[in-house]
């Protein structure tokens, strides 16, 4: 027997290595399809949970809607008579276009800062939304419910109108919060401090008027909060710039396409609006008749207003002078001069840029109507300011008057100078005449990714990292998946079985306290229960490979051994002697596994009185074994008290006085062993025994430690007759593999 095992393993091993060596050189896809198969659920799952975030990501994260605004205006006229063209032409290669120099004109500072003034958009006022579902609600209309009273998060169809925030340039930039406290008051705060109180449609100061706030229209719970920032011009209006997109469209036929990108539609039609009136204002005024009549009646008044400045700051000095024995302004009085003479400049300046409107447009038009309220909230305001004047001493009032009128003739002064100066830029690059188009447009643009989009890159994602996962685990995982390997390592695969799905099923039934049905069921062996399953079929062809295999062995004693726990020792134990005692043959089933076995728990019985008990002489032998079945020539021993010291047990003569005993009355012994590399018993059994079969676990129990068990009996002295591949199951890995050669059961 040993002569034919060595040739065996000789012959094997020559062409186990041939074989790896072919392997290791060629992918089989075969196999790689079938593990795909194999981990669909898997695939399936994690895909879907990918899905799903992605769905949820769109709906809780996905920002608002964009949108975008767009006009068309056709520039109409000869070449550009732009006068440093002309002059340069060794310089210049090619002068500016009427489209080129219109693009920049709308693109130009100036305009947008108009556009800035006129529709306050350096006021940013941004609502307080829910941790991660504030937008979601926003977007469907949920309004604020009874329970959420109080918070200061914002819901659908809460909002605030802001028409002025005059700020001192130290604050700029700065976040303030405010809070709503009822229909008509609110509070303002910076980091949590308050700064005042104040109602709408009134001009508050806060902080020694450092800041002013007039809010017109308030619709919001008490409590709500909104942060407010008075954006530097300068960011705005390159913000404003960034959105606004001015292309020409076609060759040569001067119509310009102006876009505005944002997110508020109502905004953005007000705004391009006022852009496209400005220009189309604005060019109208530098094409006219007027253009050289007003750039000289500016000129003239140039040297006019120089000399009232003049006077007026002689007045002031003198007024100094002549006071020079009393304080100061009062604190009051210098807080109402910076207020006055900055309300008063932008009256002036509003109120010609108000003549220039009223001259091509109706006090209803949009851009027209928001310059005309402007220009009444100033004059109410500085109205209430004057009314203040009037309660101070007389020397201050003076002292107020002459200031303010010096301040205000300066940037009148200054004011004027630019005037003049813009005038003269503007005439020296005029273009030809614009008309409009068309009406301001406000559509949906079209979001980057999209709900579809980013739905599919999830399913794509989810789809290949489980995929690389699974091939990752497959590459790295050594456990045995076929007999091969099995026989690589020199051992002789007698049987391989299959996984039982009712054996499965009755396991996890077995942990269900409250199915007494299915506790009964457990009880039984699957033998029993289910005679045809194809495991027990399987262990008929064992029994029948153990029949030929130990006719040459010295004992009927079979010892069953595994590397590890739970790979299914005890099930093929006791339904291999369930099929044998079938035969006719009288088997005896002996629990060697003092530590944690529980063959005495599949006959639904308890594990005291067994071998533990036998060997310290507890009890005698016939007290110990126990029938199974009173049809079958069955008998089991059980493992006993756990004892303290089940090694020393199995190496006394009493263990092997008790084997050559019980091998006498019985035509085979089959003893359920500990693991072998977690504990020495079953070197010790294996030493005693007549034939020993090594069990290992379809995808549990690696290569390398099946060698390691081999090399630890043998090692001892032990031989192991052959091996039993346990629960394999059927793998449309192998069934597609070109080179698997295990059986496809």
């Amino acid at each position: 027997m040993n002569k034919n095992q060595n040739y065996y393993k000789t012959t094997s091993g020559v062409q186990d290595s041939a074989r790896r060596d072919t392997d290791e050189d060629v992918i089989d896809l075969g196999r790689l399809f079938g593990i795909l198969i194999d981990h669909k659920v898997w695939i399936f799952a994690t895909t879907a949970l990918f899905a799903i975030l992605a769905l949820i990501y769109s709906a809780i994260f996905t920002p608002i809607p964009a949108f975008k605004a767009e006009a068309k205006i056709q520039v109409v006229g000869e070449t550009s008579s732009n006068s440093l063209t002309n002059n340069n032409q060794k310089l210049v290669q090619k002068p500016l276009s009427q489209s080129e120099i219109a693009i920049e004109n709308i693109r130009s500072r100036v305009l947008l800062s108009r556009v800035i003034d006129l529709l306050n958009l350096d006021i940013n006022v941004t609502p307080k939304r829910l941790p991660v579902l504030g937008n979601l609600l926003m977007r469907h209309g949920v309004e604020r419910p009874s329970f959420a009273q109080g918070w200061a998060s914002t819901w659908a169809n809460e909002s605030i109108t802001i028409s002025e925030m005059p700020i001192d340039e130290a604050m700029i930039g700065d976040n303030f919060t405010l809070r709503v406290v009822d229909a008509g008051h609110y509070e303002l705060l910076k980091e949590g401090e308050l700064l005042g109180k104040g109602s709408i449609n009134q001009l508050n100061s806060f902080v020694d008027g450092q800041i002013q706030l007039r809010i017109t229209s308030l619709h919001a719970a008490p409590g709500a909060e909104f942060v407010l920032t008075h954006a530097s011009r300068a960011q705005v209006v390159d913000n404003l710039r960034n959105s606004l997109s001015v292309t020409v469209v076609g060759d040569n036929t001067g119509i310009l396409s102006l876009t505005l990108n944002g997110e508020h539609p109502p905004k953005l039609q007000r705004t391009l609006d006022a852009i496209r009136d400005l220009y189309y204002l604005q060019n109208v005024q530098f094409q006219s008749e007027e253009i050289p009549s007003s750039l000289s009646y500016f000129e003239k008044q140039l040297p006019r207003l120089r000399i009232q400045l003049g006077k007026a700051e002689s007045r002031l000095k003198a007024l100094r002078a002549s006071h020079s024995d009393e304080k100061e302004l009062s604190l009051e009085a210098k807080v109402l001069l910076d207020r006055i003479i900055n309300i008063e400049v932008q009256v002036n300046q509003l109120e010609l840029m108000g003549t220039e409107l009223a001259k091509y447009y109706i006090p209803s038009q949009s851009t027209y109507a928001a310059l005309l309220d402007r220009i009444a909230q100033r004059e109410r305001e500085l109205k209430k300011l004057n009314d203040r004047v009037e309660k101070l001493s007389d020397t201050d009032q003076e002292a107020l008057r002459l200031s303010v009128n010096v301040a205000v003739l300066r940037a009148n002064y200054v004011h004027l100078l630019n005037k003049v100066q813009e005038i003269k830029v503007f005439k020296a690059s005029m273009i030809g005449d614009i008309s409009i188009m068309d009406v301001v447009d406000v559509s949906p643009q079209n979001v980057k990714l999209s709900k579809t989009m980013l739905l599919t890159i999830a399913i794509l994602i989810g789809g290949m990292l489980s995929i690389g996962i699974i091939l990752l685990r497959v590459g790295f995982r050594s456990s045995v998946e076929s007999p091969d390997q099995l026989e690589m390592l020199g051992l002789s695969v007698y049987a391989t079985i299959p996984f039982s799905g009712v054996e499965s099923q009755s396991n996890r039934n077995k942990k269900t306290l409250w199915n007494k049905r299915a506790q009964k069921f457990d009880n039984k062996l699957l033998y029993m229960s289910t005679p045809t399953d194809l495991a027990i079929e399987s262990l008929r062809v064992l029994r029948t490979s153990l029949h030929f295999a130990m006719r040459e062995s010295s004992s009927n004693t079979l010892m069953v051994a595994g590397p590890s726990s739970g790979i299914g020792k005890s099930f093929i134990t006791v339904n291999l002697a369930a099929v044998c005692a079938q035969a006719g043959k009288k088997v005896l089933i002996v629990d060697a596994d003092m530590r944690k076995g529980h063959i005495h728990s599949i006959f639904d019985e308890s594990s005291e009185c067994g071998l533990s008990n036998l060997l310290v002489g507890q009890k005698a032998l016939e007290e110990v074994i126990r029938p199974v079945s009173k049809h079958e020539p069955l008998y089991y021993v059980a493992r006993g008290n756990i004892p303290q010291n089940p090694s020393e047990l199995l190496m006394r003569d009493k263990f092997k006085e008790f084997l050559d005993t019980v091998s006498k009355n019985y035509d085979l012994v089959i003893i359920n062993s500990p693991p072998i590399l977690e504990v020495t018993d079953a070197a010790v059994i294996g030493k005693l025994v007549g034939t020993t079969l090594l069990v290992s676990r379809f995808e549990v129990n690696s290569s390398k430690e099946i060698e390691a068990s081999l090399k630890r009996l043998e090692v001892c002295g032990i031989t192991v007759n052959g091996g039993v591949l346990n629960a394999v199951e059927r793998k449309a890995a192998n069934i597609y593999s070109q080179s698997s050669s295990c059986y496809n059961i």
